[in-house]
């Protein structure tokens, strides 16, 4: 079965920096498009990046050029390294596995629990 655990979430202020791990267990088929999403309160679910199994990435407009996405398929890791943080970055962050081939989530993805990121201004 498909499990997947994030981690590394927190609080910082404004202009800091975290980063999120995503253990990823249960499959070892690399083929498949990851990412991660996340959700703030009262909003929907929404795209931050993602990466296929060829190695190409796509970002969010409102985090280009501040996160990185990346992925050890050795460990079976996807992280996301974010930088110069802004509270509107302020929400819980899932990883997805088992994205299409357009890297957008499908019923048949599976999600992590989450790992909430709140940034202070």
């Amino acid at each position: 079965q498909v499990h997947l655990v994030e981690s590394g979430g927190g609080s910082v202020q404004a202009g800091g920096s975290l980063r999120l791990s995503c253990a990823v267990s249960g499959y070892t088929d690399s083929s498949y498009c990851m990412g991660w999403f996340r959700q703030a309160p009262g909003k929907e679910r929404e795209f931050v990046s993602t990466i296929d199994s060829d190695g190409r990435i796509k970002y969010a407009d409102s985090v280009k050029g501040r996160f990185t996405i990346s992925e050890d398929n050795a460990k079976n890791t996807l992280s996301l390294q974010m930088n110069s943080l802004k509270p509107e970055d302020t929400a819980m962050y899932y990883c997805a596995t088992h994205l299409n081939p357009w890297c957008v989530a499908v019923t048949d993805s599976y999600w992590g629990q989450g790992t909430q990121v709140t940034v202070s201004s």
